[in-house]
């Protein structure tokens, strides 16, 4: 079985496609069954911790786990001089890339540690609690993968909304199954809606998502993004040839959608009872070391070269791999102390992991990969003592909008009458006659929404679009009004309804910083449509009449649009 959780390239991206080309030339895939953790290691007996040392720390192929080596001093075994070793740590580093094999390691008490994403921690955690020994708690957050995993699909998919009814393939018990879980549910969609195909493997073979989407009976699939660079063409839309499927396109990467696959360790509850102060020193050499591996990232010199070297033989068993590791920690998000913080400790956090865990379990449940939802406990670290030691308690820089390259993306778009393209999910709001004001207490569901979207799908434009009634411009024209009259009241209607989506997009704003909660203001682009797009049509070269209230009423509205613009490499800049 390949490993579940490398999101990466096994060895280049030149080997990778090699094996794929292969694989996808074969029979069908094997599809499986995915029942519950419970159900496949339900049997496993369960040990104390080992004593001992050195302390086995599982990693796996990703970018966060560069730092992890870092603080092991580039080494398997704790160096000295390292920042584990001045910690007083004895770590031995060991890659783990298949899950259930850190199960098991787990409950015999090999080791006491989980190394995955937390969506992976959730699927297992019915199965760990079963003996309160083994209760997994969450003790830190390496990264978000911001780039690494994407949803490909054939055509005739424009939008998540368009999944449903169709057969999704995806690795069971892997990395992208609260992915999905969370585009579904953004989408008004659950599980019961599509068809899931599981595969046991992810990646580089003839039983992984991507050679199952060369079967004409899958219409989309979660893969790493070597996989979907190869079924697309290079990331554009597949020819058909050398080994692409024909039509398919990225339709969502982990680009735009930052916010939902996080990279933990977890400990078994009864070690962090015995070794808290162990613990603790641990994830505060983690921190340490993330803070110093972006540095060398930023600056490369003889370390940096040292450290790239190192892990590229740790994480890909070839020390020439160096522009492997380079794609892993570019495709991952740091979080640093600030994100720790935020993830763990902070109640108002959008995307906080005891959010993401109702949101993962409430899927899982649905699944039948969990019965019931487990609580996880929290470490409930002191974050002020943590932050000792680091030079900065910020988090990692993330993307931003370049405002002026949203400004001439969107008017191109209008003038193109392509907003629409692009489109990942939206929703509307209305509003009455002549109202201006857009207070909490009337949109607060909606501004909550608003909220989520922009926290998840961080790398995603949104727009708030105005429209206005064209029922004064109606009457006019129907007057026999003169032209230049006419164009005034248009003008007008398109003043108002821009005038209406800032009022919104500030009044969404204003509401998230009432909960401590900062948005990007650039993520946001305010359009005012006017009187051009009506609910009810377009008659000729004007709006059509409303032939009800319902009519008149569903043209007062402001509709917000999530637009991933991944290929307008323009509108992205480093902060």
């Amino acid at each position: 079985m390949n490993p579940p959780l490398a999101r990466i390239p096994l060895l280049g991206l030149l080997l990778l496609f090699a094996a794929l080309a292969a694989t996808q030339a074969q029979a069908a895939p094997n599809y499986i069954q995915a029942p519950p953790f419970s159900q496949t290691l339900g049997q496993m007996a369960v040990a104390d911790p080992a004593p001992g040392k050195p302390l086995q720390l599982p990693m796996i192929t990703w970018g966060g786990d560069i730092a992890t080596i870092l603080a092991n001093g580039n080494s398997p075994r704790t160096k000295p001089g390292s920042l584990f070793d001045q910690q007083g740590l004895d770590i031995q580093l060991v890659r783990k890339d298949v899950f259930a094999d850190q199960l098991k390691d787990y409950l015999s008490g090999k080791s006491p540690f989980l190394r995955g994403t937390l969506g992976m921690v959730n699927m297992a955690a019915e199965l760990l609690s079963r003996d309160p020994r083994t209760r997994p708690v969450p003790i830190y957050q390496l990264t978000w993968s911001a780039g690494g995993d994407a949803l490909v699909v054939k055509p005739g998919i424009h939008a998540t909304k368009d999944l449903k009814g169709k057969t999704i393939a995806l690795q069971a018990y892997g990395p992208h199954v609260d992915y999905l879980s969370k585009i579904l549910a953004d989408a008004g969609l659950s599980p019961a809606d599509v068809q899931l195909r599981w595969l046991p493997d992810l990646t580089g073979s003839a039983n992984s998502p991507a050679a199952a989407l060369a079967q004409a009976e899958v219409d989309a699939a979660l893969v790493i993004i070597p996989d979907a660079m190869l079924l697309t063409s290079g990331g554009a839309v597949g020819t058909g040839a050398e080994d692409s499927v024909k039509g398919a396109r990225i339709l969502l990467s982990t680009r735009t959608a930052n916010r939902i696959i996080a990279d933990v360790y977890a400990v078994r509850i009864d070690y962090l009872a015995a070794n808290r102060a162990q613990i603790q020193t641990l994830v505060q050499a983690l921190l340490q070391a993330q803070e110093q591996t972006q540095a060398l990232f930023r600056n490369p010199s003889a370390e940096h070269k040292a450290l790239t070297s190192a892990s590229a033989q740790l994480l890909l068993d070839s020390p020439q791999a160096t522009a492997d590791v380079e794609g892993l920690y570019a495709d991952a998000s740091f979080v640093g102390w600030q994100g720790n913080l935020d993830f763990f400790a902070n109640p108002n956090f959008p995307r906080s992991a005891q959010r993401l865990t109702q949101e993962a379990q409430q899927a899982f449940i649905g699944l039948g990969l969990l019965s019931a939802a487990v609580p996880l406990t929290s470490a409930d670290w002191d974050y002020a003592q943590l932050k000792g030691g680091l030079k900065t308690g910020a988090a990692a820089p993330t993307q931003q909008f370049d405002s002026q390259q949203v400004a001439a993306v969107v008017a191109r778009k209008q003038q193109q009458d392509s907003l629409g393209e692009g489109e990942l999910f939206s929703f509307e709001i209305f509003f009455k006659p002549n109202q201006n004001d857009f207070t909490p207490d009337l949109y607060q569901d909606a501004f909550n929404r608003v909220i989520d979207l922009a926290a998840t799908y961080g790398g995603a434009l949104i727009t708030v679009e105005g429209h206005s009634d064209p029922m004064g411009y109606l009457r006019k024209k129907k007057d026999g009004e003169q032209e230049i009259v006419l164009g005034r009241i248009k003008q007008s209607a398109k003043n108002l309804s821009l005038s209406r989506a800032v009022a919104v997009r500030d009044s969404v704003i204003n509401f998230a910083q009432g909960k401590n909660i900062s948005l990007d203001p650039s993520q946001f682009a305010v359009v005012g449509h006017g009187i051009g797009k009506p609910k009810s049509g377009i008659c000729g070269n004007d709006p059509c009449a409303p032939k009800s209230e319902k009519d008149w009423r569903d043209n007062m509205r402001v509709v917000f649009r999530v637009i991933q613009v991944e290929a307008e490499s323009s509108v992205f800049s480093p902060l």
